[in-house]
């Protein structure tokens, strides 16, 4: 009687284009049946884990997973038997000791399996031979360590020299990175322009689709494209790195090697609108927020969402956001409450026109109360103790490079001037956020008419939190405007 060959598993796995081009999976899976042929034993399966990492926690490997539940039920999918495996090297099947144990434990779960690899058999129910393949998954981990820690140095470097970084071109640019797409370029710089001086991001999206214009990758645009793309410090020649402006040691912006679409002044400006914004908005209980909104959509109407009930209703005040409505018997639209079923109270309602009449004049005298303070304003005194905290990060930094203060010292010293420069150049940016907006509305008057009703949103919502209307009782009444009251914010 011949004895039948032993059917084993073929396991490989590539995860670069480097491996794809020099040894490719088919290469892999034809030298572990070379493997198994000249031991004896025959392939009845090959899997296949492509371009997945094999180091990284949480990435699941179909392949792998299914390799182990075959080998500890000793049959295939299709009822084949299954008596081991074969794989080109170790750090082809795993680079995590958890891994690793637990292919020892699924090959070893019966008598008589056979593993090997490209240089011979081994035996996995061996304790020494189980040890050293631990040992070998700790060194093949340290060299994946090494190995993202050079790719993290070399990214930082990279990110110092001002060096542009790999991936897809951002738009604006060009295919190298560094030279000004003509075409792009400027619809970056008027939208960067535009957003300070109350432009919805809704409205430039929608103007940017309507001429046509996809992003990089050929996708439409949507609020959250345009909005990296508009925060992104590249615009302005600043490199942004795990979340913060990369800074020299003397702790001014790293200036990378590419032409700049917009000033760093202007560019500082989008950033405080975006920073002002940052997770604050109407809560779901009608309460009212002390900043911009996330976004100004692109409402029709200049007072959606701003006028708020003030119907006492079951003993506290609606507060409801009041809607827009239509009545056959009225010219213009009118703000109402919703019904109780959407929220409101129903009971309240006021002539559109007339409203907003008010509000546009209360709006106009208060932001150019607000512009003459702010020419006659102070500038900014905090230059001088940031360029103070500066100097002495540096002279921390010498100090514990020449080895004159431990790392004890250095580490929760360097953390606190961190600390305390990161508030101070918020202090700044908020401080020219506000000369900015203060600018744009010199001579609002004059320009009101010729605004988006986006932008002329927007600078309500510079003014106010919200205007409580405030029930004027049964039946028709003339307008009064004691009725209604504005909600400021403090400056």
């Amino acid at each position: 009687m011949v004895d039948q060959p032993l059917p084993v598993i073929s396991y490989a796995r590539i995860s670069s284009d480097t491996e794809k081009d020099e040894h490719g999976v088919e290469d892999q899976h034809r030298t572990n049946g070379a493997t198994a042929r000249r031991l004896g034993w025959s392939v009845v399966a090959e899997i296949t884990d492509n371009d997945l990492s094999a180091a990284k926690a949480g990435v699941t490997r179909d392949g792998f997973e299914a390799m182990l539940r075959a080998l500890r039920a000793g049959r295939l999918p299709d009822g084949g038997a299954v008596r081991g495996a074969v794989v080109v090297a170790d750090d082809r099947l795993v680079r995590r000791a958890g891994d690793y144990e637990r292919f020892v434990d699924a090959l070893t779960y019966d008598d008589g399996r056979v593993y090997a690899d490209a240089r011979g058999p081994k035996n996995l129910y061996s304790e020494d031979v189980e040890a050293m393949g631990l040992f070998g998954v700790v060194i093949s981990k340290i060299e994946v360590r090494k190995i993202q820690r050079r790719l993290r140095d070399n990214h930082r470097s990279r990110a110092e020299r001002g060096v542009p970084v790999g991936g897809t071109r951002p738009f604006g640019w060009n295919e190298d990175k560094r030279t000004l797409n003509e075409a792009e370029a400027p619809y970056v710089r008027q939208a960067i322009r535009d957003l300070p001086r109350g432009k919805s991001l809704t409205a430039i999206c929608a103007e940017w689709r309507a001429a046509g214009l996809r992003t990089s990758l050929g996708n439409e645009w949507t609020l959250r494209s345009l909005k990296l793309t508009l925060w992104n410090p590249r615009v302005c020649g600043w490199r942004n790195y795990r979340g913060e402006i990369l800074r020299d040691e003397e702790g001014a912006p790293v200036v990378g090697q590419w032409e700049t679409i917009v000033t760093p002044a202007e560019w500082e400006a989008v950033d405080a609108v975006f920073q002002a914004r940052r997770g604050r908005s109407v809560g779901t209980g009608q309460e009212i927020g002390d900043v911009l909104p996330e976004n100004h959509s692109q409402a029709r109407h200049l007072l959606t969402g701003v006028l708020r009930c003030g119907r006492v209703h079951e003993g506290k005040m609606c507060g409801t956001a009041l809607r827009v409505s239509r009545h056959k018997d009225c010219k213009s639209h009118l703000y109402v409450c919703p019904s109780k079923a959407a929220g409101g109270c129903g009971g309240l309602g006021r002539q559109g026109d007339l409203v907003e009449e008010y509000v546009i004049e209360a709006v106009l005298a208060r932001l150019e109360e607000r512009q003459a303070r702010a020419a006659s304003a102070e500038p900014w005194d905090g230059e001088e103790r940031l360029a103070r905290l500066v100097a002495k990060r540096s002279r921390l930094s010498e100090e514990w490079q020449n080895d004159a203060i431990s790392d004890d010292v250095y580490f929760p010293g360097v953390k606190k001037i961190e600390a305390q420069l990161k508030e101070l150049r918020a202090e700044r940016h908020r401080r020219q956020a506000m000369a900015a907006r203060a600018g744009e509305t010199e001579d609002v008057r004059e320009r009101w008419k010729g605004l988006h009703v986006s932008q002329r949103r927007a600078l309500v919502f510079e003014a106010l939190h919200a205007v409580i209307v405030h029930p004027a009782g049964k039946g028709r009444k003339p307008f009064n405007p004691d009725l209604l009251v504005p909600v400021w914010k403090e400056e």
